[in-house]
Order: structure tokens, then C-alpha cells, then sequence
């Protein structure tokens, strides 16, 4: 197998060189809209030095040499990184740069992000406000011990860490007009953009999610195959009629939680250097951000967040699912109903835990610790990187080209305001940019500039830990990969060349590159 790096590697270190100085140098009302959308009014960034991006160009680029870890790499979160636990808490432990105090923070946001909220009116005012629909109790019980959800369990099919988002064709707000290639779209005039699975007495869920597998074999190098499985889903037992015309659905496993404020930290300018909406090095990867409208800073902002990069910031998708998952209300998304319609009355006019001394049913300080605690969750050390099964497994993974989109390191601002964040040189393995993985995982249903063949790259730190942390957690958006080599099996479009690379393996070097992935 060769060991050269896909041509897009070959740019890279100048082009985020050049980014950050255009930024730097250029007045905003000179930027076009391209260059615009890198502001970061949740940061206060301090400018980086000559020297200090020359040290960066140096500490991102691409791995070489293959017969010895790279120094730092059992770091992935940087002076961030956490121990990596044997046991099921490994995703729940706070960074490492956290000082006592903070510590404090994360323990309030804790107990927080774990509590279980209860239905209006309750004894325990504090945390009353449930629903009345919702797809879970607590943030908890969706991102099960931080890390991923599951999908539903036959033959009843409950399950509180995965649902389906719904939208219909509509038009383009005018704040996003600006967008040239924003899809529009709208809230299913009944069920909204969440379908809820849950509701309080006396009110009906809004559905019930089935899941059906349909297996088949691929044929594998070396005399191996691989049964994967192609899922189809049911909205059943639909509570308020039937969905509008043209509905679109879009199954969702909750993802981990490990890492995200060091995500928030990238610079917007060092993920918009690896995208190239043109394949203008015409490798077959055309990586393009999303570009979405903050509520929390009423602009558009690069979209870092969710699985179609549809939220820019921790908070605001912390809000968000407030919202949508447990019906609880916040400043930022007030409605008491969450994500009730105008169409259910008995939702509409249900008893909620706000009004008196609490407008919403959280109020900011508490997101605030909840926020705090979501940006902190650590991310845990490798294991086992300098194996040379591992290490022979980094070098397919870089050969196949997987890092053209799973790119593996950045360096985060450096942040006078969260030191904790501040100045590291983590290992996401991600461009956290949309990229069309073909019609095999295509969902059909935009979201921003999404179309319904993009995703985000997803994270790969910890990877490996997922099913340690949850057993019958599974991967890919919607859960359907019960492996990693499934998982990898599963992708196509800009990503089918590297996927038909290790379709071709022998299988020894099949087997490394799960290592190497397994020791993330």
C-alpha cells in the first residue's frame, strides 16, 4: 500500500497560515461573506504571533513517520486530557485543566445535566416543567454516561436517546437570503422540527419510532465479508394525524459528549482552510461549512455542532435540547410548551413549571453550569499508540486518505477568559465540516446548507471507549453500524475511494486499522 499523503494535505499548513494572517490584517466591512462568517462572538481571542503560528503550521501537520507515536498524541485534548478510566465513566470526568473551583462548577452542572425533571405541578419546584412532550427525562438519560445513545429495543421499541427530526420545504428567513445556497425550510405544522415520543397525563405522544433492519453481505480482500445492516423507519401510532406533504425525517442517535468546549476553541478561520467547495485539488473531497443562525448572538455563525453542524455554539445547542428532548424552557428557547405546535391545544394550555419568580423553567445561571459542565466533559488519553499493530494501522488510516476529512489535530485560541480551553494542541480527527457521504446514509433532509447527503465529520477521539462507556450504544448517525469496521463500510460519496481502499485491505491491515481507530 502506498504511504503518501492525499494532495490536500500539501496545502494545508500554508492555507491556515493565510487565514489566520487575512483575518488578522483585514477590516471587517472589507471581508466578504466567506470571511465574514469566521466571527466567534462567543470567544475573546488573543491575535496569534508570528512565531506562534509557525509553531502551529509545524505542530498540525501530517503525520510521516509511522514507526513511532507522534509527540503529544497520547494527549488528544492536550493539558486537557483525563486518564482513561477501565469502566463505564470514562466520558464523565472532568478536564484536567479545571481548577478547584471549577471543579465545583462541573459537579453543580452535573447534577444538572442528571437531573431528572418531573410534570407541573410538583412539590419539588425546582425541578418541575417536564414535557408535556419529550423524548427524555434528563440529558442523561439521552447521552447515556456522556457518550452515545442506542437505538429503540424491539418488540416495544422505547428508547430515550434517539428520535427523529422532522421539517417540510419552506422559505429562506430573510437574515440567511445572504446565504446563496441555503436550503429553506420549515417545522411540520403539527409535530414541529422533533418528533416527541413521550408525554405528560392526559396528553398524546406524538408517535411511536419503529426500526427495521434489512442485512446484507460485502465482499471483503483476503476472503473476508461483512454483514451490514440497511434500517428503514416508522413514525407508528401517530397521536395528531397524519405528518404535512413532503415531510422529511432524519433518524438521530445522540452523540458523546467528550471535548466540546476544545471544539468551540478551534479558530473558525483553521476549519475554513480545510474546506474546498470546488475540489479545487480534485481529490474527490469538497469539505464546505455550515453556516447557521445564532439565536444566542442573533447572526450567522460557522456551524461547529450537532450531527449536520447545525448549531454554532455549546450553549445554544445545550439550549436547545433543553427545549426539544425534555420540554423544559430556557432564556434562550422561553416557550414553556417546548416543542409543542399551535395544532395541540392540550399541550399548548398544559400546566409548566415557570411563571412567579421563574420566567423559564431553567433559568440562566443554571445553564450556565450546565454549559460548563458540557464544555468540560474530558476526553481521555490513547492507549496503546505506540503498538506497532496501531501504529501499522495509522499509517492505512493516512494512506486510505481518511484524514482528508477526519483531520487530526488542531491548536485552539489562545483564551484569556477560558484558560482551561485556552492555546492546546488536541486531536479531534475531524474538519467538523459537511461532507456528501452518498446515498447509502443520506437522510434526504437539509438543515442549513446541508443537503440530505452531508454530514459533519464526526469526532473520532475516544471512539474506541464508546462501547466500554454504554454496551448497546452503536455508530453512525443513526446507530445503524454495530462496529467500527461497519462503520467505515458504510461510507460513500467523497468518502468512497477511501472506503473501497480499505475494502481492498489484506485483512492483517484491515484488522490494524481497527486498532488504531479502536485506540483513539
Amino acid at each position: 500500500m502506498p504511504s503518501s499523503t492525499p494532495p490536500k494535505w500539501q496545502r494545508l499548513k500554508t492555507n491556515i497560515a493565510l487565514a489566520a494572517a487575512f483575518a488578522a490584517a483585514t477590516p471587517l466591512a472589507a471581508l466578504d461573506l466567506a470571511s465574514r462568517y469566521q466571527a466567534e462572538p462567543h470567544l475573546s481571542p488573543l491575535p496569534r504571533t508570528d512565531a506562534e503560528r509557525a509553531r502551529i503550521a509545524a505542530a498540525t501537520s501530517p503525520a510521516t513517520d509511522f514507526t513511532a507515536p507522534e509527540p503529544f498524541e497520547d494527549l488528544p485534548a492536550g493539558a486537557a486530557t483525563v486518564r482513561a478510566r477501565t469502566d463505564d465513566e470514562a466520558f464523565s470526568q472532568h478536564s484536567a485543566t479545571l481548577s478547584f473551583a471549577q471543579e465545583l462548577e462541573f459537579k453543580l452542572g452535573n447534577g444538572l445535566f442528571k437531573k431528572i425533571w418531573v410534570f407541573s405541578p410538583a412539590s419539588t419546584k425546582a425541578s418541575d416543567g417536564l414535557g408535556p412532550l419529550y423524548n427524555a427525562r434528563s440529558c442523561q438519560r439521552c447521552h447515556l454516561k456522556d457518550g452515545r445513545g442506542h437505538v429503540p429495543e424491539q418488540p416495544d421499541y422505547v428508547s430515550a436517546s434517539m428520535f427523529l427530526r422532522v421539517s417540510v420545504p419552506g422559505p429562506v428567513p430573510p437574515e440567511l437570503q445572504e446565504i446563496s445556497d441555503y436550503i429553506g425550510t420549515a417545522p411540520d405544522p403539527v409535530y414541529g422540527t422533533q418528533m416527541q415520543d413521550f408525554s405528560a397525563p392526559g396528553i398524546a405522544p406524538e408517535y411511536r419510532l419503529q426500526v427495521a433492519y434489512e442485512a446484507f453481505e460485502i465482499a471483503l480482500n483476503g476472503g473476508e465479508t461483512a454483514t451490514l445492516r440497511r434500517p428503514s423507519y416508522t413514525a407508528a401510532n401517530l397521536g395528531y394525524g397524519p405528518l404535512a406533504e413532503g415531510a422529511m425525517l432524519s433518524p438521530r442517535v445522540a452523540p458523546p459528549m467528550i471535548g466540546l468546549g476544545l471544539l468551540e476553541a478551534i479558530p473558525a478561520a483553521d476549519i475554513l482552510a480545510h474546506a474546498d467547495e470546488e475540489d479545487a485539488d480534485g481529490d474527490g473531497i469538497s469539505g464546505r461549512a455550515n453556516l447557521v443562525w445564532s439565536r444566542e448572538f442573533n447572526r450567522i455563525l460557522l456551524g461547529r455542532f450537532g450531527l449536520k453542524a447545525g448549531m454554532a455554539t455549546v450553549h445554544e445547542q445545550s439550549a436547545s435540547a433543553f427545549s426539544g428532548d425534555i420540554g423544559i424552557s430556557t432564556p434562550l428557547f422561553p416557550a414553556h410548551a417546548g416543542e409543542c405546535t399551535a395544532q395541540q391545544a392540550a399541550c399548548q394550555t398544559a400546566q409548566h413549571g415557570g411563571g412567579d419568580s421563574r420566567e423559564t423553567e431553567i433559568d440562566q445561571p443554571n445553564m450556565d453550569l450546565v454549559t460548563f459542565y458540557s464544555r468540560n466533559l474530558g476526553v481521555p488519553a490513547r492507549r496503546a499508540s505506540g503498538d506497532p499493530q496501531v501504529l501499522r494501522g495509522k499509517e492505512v488510516f493516512y494512506a486510505a486518505g481518511c484524514p482528508a476529512c477526519h483531520v487530526p489535530k488542531f491548536v485552539t485560541h489562545r483564551l484569556a477568559d477560558r484558560p482551561e480551553q485556552s492555546f492546546q494542541l488536541i486531536w479531534p480527527y475531524s474538519d467538523l465540516l459537511l461532507h456528501d457521504m452518498g446515498e447509502g446514509l443520506a437522510d434526504n433532509r437539509p438543515e442549513a446548507r446541508a443537503t440530505g447527503r452531508e454530514w459533519r465529520t464526526a469526532p473520532l477521539w475516544g471512539i474506541g471507549l464508546t462501547q466500554q462507556v454504554s454496551p448497546r450504544a452503536t455508530f453512525l448517525h443513526d446507530g445503524r453500524a454495530r462496529t467500527l469496521l461497519e462503520a467505515v463500510l458504510w461510507h460513500g460519496g467523497e468518502a468512497e475511494a477511501a472506503k473501497s481502499r480499505v475494502v481492498a485491505l489484506q485483512p492483517q491491515d484491515r484488522a490494524a486499522l481497527i486498532a488504531f481507530l479502536e485506540s483513539l
